[in-house]
């Protein structure tokens, strides 16, 4: 069945009617096409356009089509051209005369906005719970790591002590971000495009704000035209999916570094873990490698449908069509990513004695060995060039500033007295910097609190 077949005197040459078709994707949303006609009829009753006996028919049908979808009862039929000609053209074959009258009052157009926004927000949401998990499993990581110190690193070299907890923080920020731009997102987009028709709005006396209220829209749209042709919602949620991405990629990065023989700091779980064909000694970060991966796939949907609307005049045009099948599957993908994900980090196991060694070995308290010196009367300059020379000497020494004797301390500054050990200890480096974002442990547990308050709203 189509919607539009009374203008035409032949039909459609099947490879045309196969490339124009939209079934096979849009078929996705079925749940939100009956959700939005059954608003629709309901508003068509109310307002007199349609007589309770019609919209009584026309609900049962759809609640009976959709049960039936669900259950495999019905299955979809690759003559219809999209999910709006297949579930009317059921409907009609069901209840008959009624079902011709569902599509009163709108258009295909303002339909098809409908269903979009519809399931978008829905996928929202499902993104959301998600996110949350996620910002919960890395808020147990803080609470359990507050004394698990490690290195800090800027350019992928050893820079300051800081603690695990921290690091991961760093990491909740960046999600709690995403799940803000989502939020965001959900409500700039929450106005209702249905009665709108095909751009030009419609003669039918239609209560458009009872009909938003019924689908749990804020209101309707207020401009025909832009109705039917915006997909900025979806431009916004793929980049706010690509922003994820890479969040998670720069972790699945840095996991799996941590991973190698030569950092030894996590041990994936097993489960999370494969194996090689031909080295039996190999276990591959490959979830890890993935995820990191999947970044790409979400960035190129972003790309597609920026491409895809950089020339489209007003109103509507079919290129749209194309909006469907990348945003469902950079939804898929960030969705699975942020299952397995999670899934990863709450069983990996990580190596506190590795981290705390690594972070020793690395010099990471030279900075709080030259604020030693500065603290008692030396020049920052001076200081620097001192504490330089302790790592050069330490270095062809094979040793951290922590072996060195007091003695060879003192031949290189006689400053230096028997509290340097404590004030280059991994633990004061870190439990003197206490400023709120810093990774002292008093400080983390500020920050902790904000978090658990933030989650729990």
């Amino acid at each position: 069945m189509k919607l539009w077949g009374g203008r035409f005197t032949k039909e459609t040459n099947q490879l045309v009617h196969n490339f124009n078709a939209s079934l096979s994707f849009d078929q996705k949303f079925y749940h939100q096409d009956i959700e939005g006609s059954i608003a629709h009829v309901k508003m068509l009753a109310k307002q007199g356009i349609l007589t309770q006996q019609d919209r009584d028919q026309i609900v049962e049908g759809l609640l009976g089509i959709r049960k039936d979808l669900e259950e495999g009862i019905l299955t979809f039929t690759p003559e219809h051209e999209d999910i709006h000609s297949f579930i009317e053209a059921v409907l009609t074959e069901r209840i008959g005369e009624a079902g011709k009258r569902l599509h009163t009052g709108r258009s295909r157009n303002d339909q098809v906005a409908l269903d979009m926004k519809l399931y978008t927000r829905d996928e929202i949401d499902e993104i959301s719970l998600l996110l949350k998990s996620l910002l919960k499993e890395l808020l147990t990581l803080m609470e359990e790591h507050l004394d698990t110190y490690m290195p800090g690193f800027t350019h992928l070299q050893k820079a300051q002590p800081i603690t695990l907890a921290h690091h991961v923080g760093a990491y909740f920020e960046m999600f709690d971000r995403d799940y803000s731009r989502l939020s965001d997102i959900r409500k700039r987009m929450n106005y209702c495009p249905l009665g709108s028709g095909a751009l030009a709005g419609t003669t039918y006396p239609l209560d458009r704000e009872y009909t938003a209220q019924l689908l749990g829209f804020d209101g309707p749209t207020l401009n025909s035209m832009d109705s039917v042709a915006d997909r900025d919602y979806l431009i916004e949620l793929l980049s706010a999916l690509s922003t994820i991405s890479m969040h998670l990629s720069r972790f699945c990065e840095e996991i799996i570094i941590w991973n190698t023989n030569e950092y030894r700091f996590v041990e994936i779980d097993d489960s999370y873990s494969t194996g090689s064909s031909i080295m039996p000694q190999k276990k591959n970060p490959d979830i890890a490698e993935l995820i990191r991966g999947k970044a790409g796939r979400v960035y190129g949907a972003l790309v597609s449908i920026l491409t895809t609307m950089k020339g489209i005049p007003l109103a509507y045009n079919k290129d749209m069509q194309e909006d469907k099948e990348l945003t469902f599957d950079a939804i898929d993908t960030v969705k699975g990513c942020l299952a397995l994900f999670t899934g990863m980090i709450s069983s990996m196991s990580f190596r506190k004695d590795v981290m705390e060694a690594s972070a020793k070995n690395g010099f990471t308290n030279a900075t709080d060995a030259a604020d030693y010196l500065v603290n008692h009367g030396v020049a920052f300059r001076d200081a620097h060039a001192v504490v330089g020379q302790l790592v050069l000497f330490c270095i062809e020494k094979g040793i951290a500033l922590d072996d060195m004797t007091l003695e060879e301390y003192q031949a290189i500054s006689p400053v230096f007295e028997q509290d340097i050990y404590d004030a280059i200890s991994l633990k004061t480096c870190v439990e003197k910097r206490m400023t709120i974002g810093a990774p002292g442990q008093e400080a983390m547990k500020k920050v902790i609190e904000i978090y658990k308050k933030k989650l729990a709203q």
